[in-house]
């Protein structure tokens, strides 16, 4: 068994504190292993947050410091004596990951006030004041892909170089305006020539290229200049009195047989008729807009309504849950079960 001299490096005093030791979870073990090329994962908190890494694709670990039972020495080799080893450093603690959902809560303090609603607000022209993408990047504590994703879902354009939420109700006219335009001019939604509908958006109803581009990457594939239409995608009511049958006469004949219920999931509340000749009635309520920290979460859920059965609640914990298993940890905590005469089982507000 080799043996080694060991001795204390001259600058332990300076050096002590410098090093952290990261235990990898196996599924990122997994991705430097098996990857060709260099990766990079990021650090990211203010002072005033937890940290949290996140990996190059679309994962957000928080990290945590566990205390060790036993210290663990950094040494490295002597440049000077093969046969000498130098102590560094002492370890008391290491680092490990959670995965955890992507902090967002940010994103939209940071965007407030900005929506786009009208034609006259998208025109090309000089930047303005205002959140970019690169910004984003470095200040929400999200991996590029979870952060990519979160704008495509909650519809933020980049303008002039600056991220903007665009208002609901502008964004139906958009796709009204798009549709009509497919219909009339006999293409397929299979294979639409992007830059033509783009520059006929921006001729005939001024909406710019820029807006229009970024809206069918939203509902579509874009490849080579041929935009393919994710019909059941586009059907999205987006103001707040959309009903179904509004829906169905804005995407018109063309296109209203794919008009589902269940791609509204987690936009909507639904509410039963209460006398014998009124009908069920939808209210716009995306779970976008709530808060993202559970407890807050719950709390307005509970003051918008005071009891949910399973199937009503489960959408608006989607996306503040990793999974079923943390979805129901997260009501065993939050609410009380209670069932009605009829067997019903409802949850409510622990």
């Amino acid at each position: 068994m080799p043996e080694f001299d060991l001795a204390f490096s001259a600058s332990l005093t300076e050096e002590t504190g410098h090093f952290k030791l990261l235990e990898l979870p196996t599924e990122i073990c997994a991705l430097v292993e098996n990857s060709l090329t260099p990766l990079r994962f990021s650090v990211k908190g203010q002072s005033s947050e937890d940290a949290v890494l996140c990996t190059p694709d679309d994962k957000t670990y928080t990290i945590r410091s566990v205390v060790l039972s036993n210290n663990i020495l950094v040494v490295t080799s002597d440049p000077e004596n093969d046969a000498a080893v130098v102590v560094r450093d002492q370890l008391t603690e290491i680092l490990e990951l959670t995965p955890t959902l992507p902090k967002l809560e940010k994103l939209t303090a940071l965007l407030r006030g900005r929506d786009l609603d009208d034609v006259a607000d998208n025109a090309d022209g000089e930047p303005e004041p205002g959140i970019s993408y690169e910004d984003a990047k470095s200040l929400i504590q999200a991996s590029d892909g979870e952060l990519a994703s979160t704008l495509r879902k909650r519809r933020i354009l980049d303008i002039r170089g600056k991220l903007r939420p665009i208002a609901p109700s502008y964004l139906t006219t958009i796709l009204e305006t798009i549709l009509n335009h497919i219909v009339a001019q006999g293409l397929k939604p299979e294979a639409v020539p992007a830059s033509e509908l783009s520059a006929t958006l921006a001729d005939e109803n001024e909406i710019s290229v820029a807006v229009s581009m970024q809206v069918m990457t939203w509902f579509g594939n874009l490849n080579d200049g041929v935009w393919v239409l994710d019909v059941p995608a586009v059907h999205e009511p987006l103001t707040r009195e959309e009903l179904l049958r509004r829906w169905k006469l804005a995407v018109g004949d063309t296109f209203e047989a794919s008009v589902a219920l269940d791609l509204l999931s987690g936009n909507y509340l639904e509410t039963a008729s209460t006398g014998l000749f009124s009908a069920d009635t939808l209210t716009y309520f995306p779970s976008s807009a709530l808060p993202v920290e559970p407890a807050s979460r719950f709390a307005d859920l509970f003051l918008t309504r005071q009891r949910w059965r399973a199937e009503d609640i489960s959408p608006f914990l989607s996306d503040i849950a990793l999974n079923n298993k943390e979805r129901d940890k997260l009501l065993l905590k939050y609410t009380r079960t209670t069932t009605d005469s009829g067997g019903q089982v409802y949850y409510t507000k622990r």
